[in-house]
C-alpha cells in the first residue's frame, strides 16, 4: 500500500518578541509570522466544546453579516472540514488536499482551488488538518491564511470568522487566537460546556499577552435557560451575547445541508434568524472587550449546580 508523507514542517519553537512575554510557561505554541496579518477585515474566532454547535453558529453568523451587506470568509479549523457544508450543500475539498495535489507548491493553485462560493456570497474555506499524529494544526492555519494573503482574497473581505475544532488544549488549534480581534465562545448551559468555556478563557488569556485577540462574548447554544452560563459569567466577567434554544429547526437545517435563512418560514424560526442578525449587527458595531479570568477547576464544580 502507498503511503503519502504530508512533509510539514519542523515547527521551531521561537521565543517571544523583545519585550513581550511567552503565550504561557512552558508554552511550545506555533507563534504567528508578523507577514501574515489579516489585515483591515473584523475577525472572529468561534470556540466552544466539541459538538457544541460551532459550526452552526458560524456558518448562520456568516449569513447573517452577508445579508448586512458585508462581504465574508468563513475559514473551517477541523479535520473532519464539516464547518461550510451548509453554506455549500457537500463537504468540499480541503486546503491540505488540494496542496497535496500540486505536490505541496502553493504557487501552482488557483483561488478556485480552494476558496467555494456558499450562500448568499459568503467565501468559504476548509483548512482541514494533518493526518492523526503526523504534524500540528497551527500549520495548516498559517499555511491557509498565507494562500488567502497571496491571492489578495484578504483584501477584499470585510469579516473572516474561524469556526475553530473544540476544547484548546492545543497550540495548534490555538493559531487563529493570533488572528482573531475578538474570540467568542460557543456554550451549552451545563457543566462539561462551561468548564470548556473555562479552558477556553484560559487560552484566550494566554494569547492576549502577545497578540491583539480579546474575549468578545458568549454564545448560549442548544439551551432552554442560561442561568449556569450567567452564573459563572458573573463570577469571571464574561457577558452573554446570545442566545439560541435548543429547537427542532436547527437540526433539521443541518440534515437539510441548509443554513437556517433558508428553511421553510415559522414563527420560532424567524425568531432565530432574528437573533443571529442582532448579534451580526452587534459585532459589526464592536464587541467590547472583555478582561474574563478563569477560574481553578475546583472552584468551577463548587459553583455550578443546585443547591
Amino acid at each position: 500500500m502507498n503511503t503519502v508523507t504530508i512533509p510539514f514542517p519542523d515547527i521551531k519553537r521561537p521565543g517571544p518578541r523583545p519585550g513581550a512575554r511567552s503565550d504561557g510557561e512552558g508554552s511550545v505554541q506555533v507563534q504567528l509570522d508578523p507577514d501574515l496579518k489579516i489585515g483591515n477585515a473584523k475577525v472572529f474566532a468561534i470556540y466552544g466544546k466539541g459538538g457544541i454547535g460551532k459550526s452552526t453558529t458560524s456558518s448562520n453568523l456568516s449569513v447573517a453579516f452577508s445579508k448586512l451587506g458585508k462581504r465574508v470568509l468563513q475559514i473551517g479549523c477541523d479535520p473532519k472540514h464539516d464547518s461550510t457544508f451548509t453554506l455549500t450543500k457537500k463537504l468540499m475539498p480541503t486546503v491540505i488536499d488540494v496542496l497535496e495535489t500540486v505536490d505541496f507548491h502553493p504557487e501552482e493553485l488557483r483561488v478556485e482551488d480552494f476558496v467555494f462560493p456558499g450562500y448568499n456570497g459568503v467565501m468559504c474555506v476548509e483548512a482541514g488538518g494533518p493526518p492523526a499524529g503526523t504534524g500540528c494544526g497551527g500549520y495548516v492555519v498559517g499555511q491557509t491564511v498565507k494562500l488567502l494573503k497571496e491571492h489578495h482574497l484578504l483584501e477584499e473581505t470585510d469579516v473572516v470568522i474561524f469556526d475553530v475544532l473544540g476544547d484548546v488544549v492545543c497550540g495548534g488549534f490555538a493559531a487563529p487566537l493570533q488572528h482573531a480581534d475578538r474570540a467568542l465562545i460557543v456554550t451549552a448551559n451545563d457543566f462539561d460546556s462551561i468548564f470548556a468555556m473555562n479552558r477556553i478563557v484560559q487560552a484566550i488569556g494566554a494569547k492576549a499577552k502577545n497578540y491583539n485577540v480579546r474575549l468578545g462574548g458568549v454564545i448560549a447554544n442548544r439551551s432552554a435557560a442560561t442561568d449556569q452560563i450567567d452564573k459563572f459569567n458573573d463570577q469571571i466577567g464574561l457577558k452573554l451575547m446570545a442566545h439560541f434554544p435548543d429547537l427542532d429547526v436547527i437540526r433539521r437545517s443541518r440534515l437539510k445541508k441548509s443554513t437556517l435563512f433558508e428553511m421553510e418560514y415559522s414563527p420560532e424560526l424567524e425568531a432565530v434568524q432574528n437573533e443571529y442578525m442582532r448579534l451580526a449587527a452587534a459585532l459589526w458595531l464592536g464587541a467590547e472587550p472583555l478582561s474574563a479570568v478563569a477560574m481553578k477547576d475546583r472552584d468551577i464544580f463548587d459553583l455550578l449546580g443546585f443547591d
